[in-house]
């Protein structure tokens, strides 16, 4: 291959081919050949990005936290369509502004306080030695999808924020007067009367008739669109259905026994004190002094030397390993002179605790279960390889089940949200079996999937119903009683309107309420602080009650009805009461104010700071089209919120 470049290159052809080469260099030139960068920035913030890896871990992150609070899992289509990237991306754009920021005006935390903080973090450390371990640190930030200069750039970021804060905060007290207005505001008191009229207090309006309820399906349609659902034929291979309870070989239990043994059993551990000795005489006058019980870490100190203990530690844990053979040979209570391998020293055992090394007896339930566990995964890798050949090969789903000695079952109609069409879960449902069922066509078979767990699954779509708003017959009662509650609803709003307008003319609330049959209730002391604890008002009764001045009348929906109230009273606290709330409340104003100043400051980062934003590259992170970057929204933008 080699003699027949070389001979290529020595060729007419090859000359030719050379000055075209040239040719085109001059013409186009190269700066974009050897110049070029390709940049996997997802967002650029001054001298600082995030990459594409950066972004979809914050994103997975945030999505974990909304899952949680759904109590279900959403997908990243969703996700989107709800906003998450966006807030997400603006998130860390502002967030790594404010670091350039802080950087431009010299706010650089050393190395060495990085390194100081980080070596603080609990979770770094070694449980043995209790001490901060290198390897426990990168193999935590390894599991988190972190590396070692990010984790740490981060750190730099928050010491140098938490500076920024200290900073801002130092003698930032709110001015009394702001605390004083806020008291006033809140403690403000508030007497309010009002009857409240129930469904009861109308007539009840007819049934209405077919062609109303028709009327009204076609005005609320969308609203009662059913979901498209989807039925499918799933086949699963999963170890729990073929670990057997048989018997399980005991040489093969024997073999695994004898390979944990060690690592299960519980090592003896010792509690005892080590003090270093320059020689023998020193020795033997910190032995006679630990003898008679005098302090270890006295008797260190006075001979210049520091007491070394081991609390509850096993033999690998100490540092001497001629030092801990020995003390491993004491007696509780004993105080020895050893010549360790670091040096001479005084032991004085204060504890033994005794080890225990596991019977088969106690390990055999579990290393039973595994053996059968391990000898489903194997049947399960064998029967999924017998369906991936045959399904390969052409066969369908049900064949390749057959051949593979699987059985084949049907799922009922189901829709994205996991759900029937009578709105109950559906038992066996997982969110990879929707994901998969929803990405193929009626008919559409899948490859294997991996469901974790060593379990895999292949499903076919059987059928597909399209989304569609359900027959009037299906939900006649429903529609029926939703436009009698509206009639009922709107003929307590017009009562309710006639009875204010009765009170603004003069009337008594007593009298009004009287000719309609009903009773007013008097609620005395109304403030912002406990207005919760009246609930009959409603929100909207409640807010009227404080936007409003003396004899004011309003209507509003309630918690049982629709409401006529009258704004009675209004007063302020007394004075003792206010000069309370204006201490109490001037700590928690200021820290609103230090909030309201970051978040001007970070704000502020995103004008000083110049900032690029690559949505597309962002959303091509998460599997999602990029071109859908530029559109808006599907639906409402309720993960944002």
């Amino acid at each position: 291959m080699l003699a027949a470049i070389r001979v290529f290159a020595k060729s007419w052809v090859a000359a030719v081919l050379m000055v075209l080469l040239i040719g085109s260099f001059a013409l186009w030139g190269i700066r974009d050949v050897f110049h070029g960068k390709i940049s996997d920035a997802v967002i650029t913030a001054g001298s600082r990005t995030v990459t594409s890896a950066d972004f979809k871990r914050e994103f997975d992150r945030t999505k974990t936290q909304y899952e949680q609070q759904a109590g279900q899992p959403i997908t990243n289509e969703f996700a989107a369509a709800n906003g998450l990237d966006k807030q997400v991306l603006e998130g860390m754009a502002t967030r790594e502004a404010f670091a350039a920021l802080l950087t431009k005006i010299g706010l650089r935390p050393s190395d060495k306080l990085v390194v100081g903080e980080i070596q603080k973090i609990q979770a770094f450390f070694d449980p043995v030695s209790g001490r901060f371990d290198k390897k426990a640190y990168q193999t935590r930030l390894a599991d988190n999808g972190l590396t070692v200069p990010t984790f740490e750039q981060m750190v730099r970021d928050d010491i140098a924020e938490q500076h920024f804060g200290t900073g801002l905060i130092g003698g930032l007290v709110t001015p009394r007067a702001y605390t004083a207005m806020a008291a006033v505001y809140g403690l403000e008191n508030r007497d309010v009367a009002l009857l409240t009229l129930g469904p009861g207090a109308v007539p009840p309006p007819a049934p209405p008739t077919d062609a109303q309820l028709t009327d009204f399906l076609k005005q609320n349609a969308a609203a009662l669109m059913r979901p498209e659902f989807r039925a499918i034929s799933i086949v699963r291979f999963s170890p729990g259905q073929m670990a057997a309870a048989g018997p399980v070989d005991p040489a093969e239990v024997l073999k695994r026994y004898n390979f944990r043994k060690d690592t299960l059993s519980k090592p003896e551990t010792r509690t005892l004190v080590q003090i270093p000795a320059k020689d023998a005489a020193t020795a033997a006058q910190i032995a006679a002094r630990l003898a008679k019980g005098e302090a270890p870490a006295a008797v260190a100190k006075s001979l210049g030397a520091t007491a070394i203990t081991y609390a509850d530690k096993p033999q690998t844990a100490i540092a001497d390993p001629k030092l801990a053979a020995a003390a491993f040979q004491m007696k509780p209570g004993q105080v020895q002179t050893v010549q360790g391998s670091l040096g001479l020293a005084v032991v004085r055992v204060d504890g033994v605790t005794p080890g225990h090394v596991v019977t088969i007896e106690e390990l055999r339930p579990a290393l039973e279960a595994e053996i059968r566990k391990d000898a489903a995964a194997s049947k399960i890798d064998t029967m999924t390889q017998a369906y991936d050949d045959a399904h390969t090969k052409g066969a369908t789903l049900a064949e390749a089940a057959q051949k593979a000695g699987a059985s084949v079952a049907s799922l009922p109609p189901f829709a994205k949200q996991g759900v029937d069409q009578q709105r109950q879960p559906v038992a066996g449902l997982t969110q990879k079996i929707v994901d998969t069922a929803f990405a193929l066509p009626a008919g559409g078979e899948s490859e294997l999937v991996d469901a974790g767990g060593g379990e895999y699954f292949a499903l076919k779509v059987d059928k597909v119903i399209p989304p569609s708003v359900p027959p009037l017959a299906e939900v006649r009662p429903e529609l029926a009683r939703a436009l009698m509650m509206r009639d009922i609803a709107a003929r307590l709003q017009t009562k309710a309107d006639e009875l204010a307008a009765r009170v603004k003319k003069g009337e008594s609330l007593d009298a009004v309420a009287a000719s309609a049959g009903v009773k007013v209730a008097h609620l005395a002391g109304l403030n912002r602080q406990t207005a919760s604890q009246h609930p009959e008002l409603g929100q909207e009764g409640l807010a009227q009650t404080f936007a409003g001045k003396p004899g004011d009348v309003f209507t509003s929906r309630g918690q049982a009805g629709f409401i006529v109230g009258k704004i009675e009273a209004i007063r302020t606290a007394d004075v003792a009461t206010m000069a309370r709330a204006v201490e109490a409340e001037r700590p928690q104003m200021t820290e609103a104010y230090l909030r309201e100043l970051v978040a001007a400051a970070h704000a502020a980062a995103r004008t000083k700071v110049k900032v690029r934003i690559d949505a597309e590259h962002a959303r091509a992170a998460l599997g999602l089209d990029p071109t859908a970057a530029t559109k808006p929204p599907a639906g409402k933008a309720g993960l944002a919120k």
